[in-house]
This record gives C-alpha cells, sequence and structure tokens, in this order.
C-alpha cells in the first residue's frame, strides 16, 4: 500500500504543478520559465521516489539515470548528483529479513560456511542487497540476497510505472519509454531467477579469465535466492564520472566499449545492465564488471546482422540504409521514406563508428537527443517516426547499447572505438556471412 501511494503521488504532483504553472502564466510569468520550473520539480519527485522504492521503480530510475547526459544543462546540472546515488545505493533490508533468506537459500547452518559475515550491506541495490563476508576456504566473498518479495513488487511496480509514461518521456526527449519499460519488464523476471545469473556470470568468467584488461569475479555458491561470489574492490565507475583523470575516463570507456561488444563474440552473451553502479576501475588498471542478472544471448547470425548494419550506417547511402532497414523490419515492406532525410538521421549517430578516433560527449548526446525531439513531434501520417519500429530480437542488445554509449557520453570518452566494432562485431569490417555452424551455435 505504501508503494502505491508513492508512485500515485507522482501523477498527482505533477497535476498540481500544472496547475500552479498555469496560474503562475496567467499572472505574466514566462511561458518558459515557468514550463522549466514544473519540469525541474517533476525530476526532483520522480527520481525521489524511485530511488525510495527499489524493484521495478528503482530499476526504471537507474535505466533513466543512464541518459542524463542527453538532457539539456539546465535540468540535469541540479539532479546529476542525486541520479548518481540511483546508480549506488537504495535503502537496505533489516538484518533478521537478509537471515532468513540466507536460512532458505542455503540451509539454517549457513553461517557454518562463513569465517565471516557482516550483517551490514555493503550495497543495496533494485531487486536485493549484497553483504561483504569471508567463505569457509578464506576468499573474501560478495553475497547477494534477494529482497522477500521481489517478484511481487516487480510486477506491481512495472504495471504503475507503464502509466507514468507520459510524466518520463517529456524528461528524456527522444527516447520511447513504454517499449523500453516493457522490455525492462521482461528482463527483470529473469533477473530474478539467481540460477541463471549464475549461469551467465561462470559464462562470462570463463571467457575473460585469461584478459589482462578485466577482472569478472568467480561464483561461488548460489542456492535458491542468494548467489556467492568473488569479492571484488576498485573505485565505481560513478567516481570515475564525477572526478576521475582524462586518461581514466578514456581507458574505462574504451574497456566498457570493448567489453559491450566482445562479450556476443567471446561467449555469445550481451551484458545488458550497464550503468555506472555495476563496474569498477580496479588499482591495477582492469574493469572490473557485476551484475550478470537478465545477461541476454546474442547468436552468431544476429550478431553478424547487427555488424552488418552498422557498416551500412556508416557509408552514407540513404537507399542502402533503407533496403536494410527494411530487410531487418524496422521499416514495413509498403512505407515510404525520404532515403536523404534516413540518412541525414542515421549518419551522425554512426559517428563514433566512422571516425579513427571519437570522443562521446554530453553536448553530443543532447545533440542527437534534440535530433529525435524533432522526429518525435513529426506525427503525420508519413513520418519516419510513425513508420520505424524495433524488431523484438533487437531489444535487449539496442537497450544495452544505448546504456552504453549514454555511459561513455558521462565519461566523455575518446578512443579508438571504429577499430574495436572491426575486431570484435563480424559483419562490420566484411561482407561475408557467417558459416551456417556458427549461426546456429
Amino acid at each position: 500500500m505504501t508503494r502505491t501511494a508513492k508512485l500515485a503521488s507522482l501523477p498527482l504532483g505533477f497535476a498540481g504543478r500544472t496547475a500552479v504553472g498555469l496560474g503562475k502564466r496567467t499572472i505574466g510569468r514566462p511561458a518558459e520559465a515557468v514550463a522549466l520550473e514544473v519540469q525541474q520539480r517533476t525530476a526532483e519527485q520522480l527520481f525521489k521516489v524511485l530511488g525510495e522504492l527499489k524493484g521495478g521503480a528503482m530499476k526504471v530510475g537507474q535505466l533513466l539515470s543512464i541518459f542524463e547526459a542527453g538532457l539539456p544543462e539546465e535540468l540535469a546540472g541540479p539532479f546529476r548528483a542525486s541520479l548518481t546515488k540511483l546508480q549506488e545505493a537504495a535503502p537496505p533490508m533489516p538484518a533478521a529479513t537478509a537471515h532468513k533468506v540466507m536460512a532458505e537459500g542455503l540451509g539454517e547452518d549457513w553461517r557454518e560456511r562463513f569465517a565471516e559475515f557482516d550483517d551490514r550491506p555493503a550495497a543495496a541495490a533494485s531487486i536485493g542487497q549484497v553483504h561483504k563476508a569471508v567463505w569457509h576456504d578464506g576468499r573474501t566473498v560478495a553475497v547477494k540476497v534477494q529482497y522477500p518479495g521481489a517478484a511481487k513488487a516487480l510486477m506491481s511496480d512495472f504495471n504503475q510505472i507503464s502509466r507514468l509514461s507520459r510524466l518520463i518521456t517529456p524528461l528524456f526527449p527522444g527516447i520511447e519509454v513504454k517499449p523500453v519499460v516493457a522490455d525492462l519488464k521482461r528482463r527483470l523476471e529473469k533477473e530474478l531467477d539467481y540460477v541463471d545469473e549464475a549461469r551467465a556470470q561462470a559464462a562470462f568468467h570463463g571467457a575473460f579469465a585469461d584478459d589482462p584488461d578485466y577482472l569478472i569475479p568467480a561464483v561461488v555458491a548460489q542456492s535458491g535466492n542468494v548467489l556467492v561470489t568473488e569479492w571484488i574492490d576498485g573505485t565505481p565507475l560513478s567516481q570515475v564520472i564525477s572526478g576521475g583523470t582524462r586518461e581514466q575516463r578514456d581507458r574505462v570507456g574504451l574497456l566498457l566499449f570493448r567489453f559491450m561488444h566482445a562479450g556476443p563474440a567471446r561467449c555469445g552473451l550481451i551484458h545488458i545492465d550497464p550503468h555506472p553502479g555495476n563496474f569498477r576501475l580496479m588499482d591495477d588498471g582492469r574493469l572490473g564488471v557485476m551484475d550478470f542478472g537478465g545477461a541476454a544471448r546474442v547468436s552468431a547470425e544476429l550478431h553478424w546482422t547487427i555488424g552488418r548494419l552498422l557498416r551500412i550506417s556508416t557509408l552514407g547511402s540513404g537507399e542502402e540504409m533503407v533496403a536494410a532497414a527494411r530487410e531487418e523490419g524496422f521499416l514495413a515492406p509498403d512505407a515510404e521514406v525520404d532515403p536523404e532525410l534516413v540518412a541525414q538521421i542515421v549518419t551522425p549517430q554512426a559517428a563514433p563508428f566512422i571516425e579513427e578516433r571519437f570522443r562521446f560527449s554530453r553536448e553530443w548526446m543532447r545533440q542527437e537527443t534534440n535530433r529525435g525531439l524533432g522526429l518525435a513531434t513529426d506525427m503525420r501520417p508519413g513520418s519516419i517516426v510513425r513508420q520505424i519500429k524495433l524488431p523484438p530480437q533487437y531489444l535487449a542488445i539496442s537497450r544495452a547499447l544505448a546504456g552504453c554509449g549514454g555511459v561513455l557520453c558521462q565519461l566523455e570518452a575518446e578512443g579508438p572505438f571504429r577499430a574495436e566494432a572491426e575486431r570484435w562485431v563480424p559483419g562490420f569490417a566484411e561482407e561475408d556471412e557467417p558459416d551456417e555452424a556458427e549461426a546456429t551455435a
């Protein structure tokens, strides 16, 4: 009841602020100033409520915080600190509740498996919290404990949040919130399954075990709603974003970009939750990666197709872009669009894959966000925005790569990203289709 009441306060608050805004305009204040004030107060209440509720509500807040770099500075500036808090922490559950989950997962004698166990959570996130402990063999471990009733809370949250998209959309112009929330709901249902998460983390750990640039903690134990993995320290990515050196920003940005694109090639999976709370810059320069809940499988055929689409987006030919979009289901066969306009839209977004060195920036993302806003306001029957759709097989990987781009813009990272795509994304540098055996692997 408390959760429902807090979420219900969002549209009520929005309605009240809008009414006050109308009154202020009536007495002579400029419409633009009043609209900005309403937008700022809506953002403040939105992120405060989403951060307090954990579950699906906080997960949406974390997802939206990735796109903070695309907000106008006058709106993003005052709330950047609160958005960062969403990425790193949430209120914890009582120790007694955590103990009950531990007993249900590992047995009543669960403490015997640990040499030490800290009842104070080291981190609290959207569907669970993490405790630092020492395993019986002396290894320092992270113990992930799922909140009781998390599944029920998630479904309730998403049913409520789907009705609030009209409040969120104006804060993030150019982003279609409803389909993003729907896909996030499906993915979080997977994230509740710690068996699936342990399997995915083990796959990533094996694929990157000998890589000098990455640290993927090994899975130590898993049972029920408890997941035990090796502990990693390091500097949270949010701190690199807020105060890291140019060298740190560029290195982390390049490693994050490589990790997101190399995962499908190395283990057939992509990490779909690239918000800063899931990454650490280790003292030795490696990128530490955590939280593999809901990792999405990417077939060799889909990975090659994505590479082909990326390559076509860099060629500047609107005709080729439209033909590829029709072939892959982004455009209906009978859709009528202007190829030149398509090229004008796509080519700037493909800049990281065109230039030898590219610098992601908030300014670049805002420019592309404003371009998307211009399309979103054109609702005529023949407009591009009314004809483009995202095929289901691209939802997860699109969200993952878009989230990665948002973090890179927060880092303002510069590097040879095109070369990384040529190395790790099949179909980008060549036109040869994957072998049938690879496509079905």
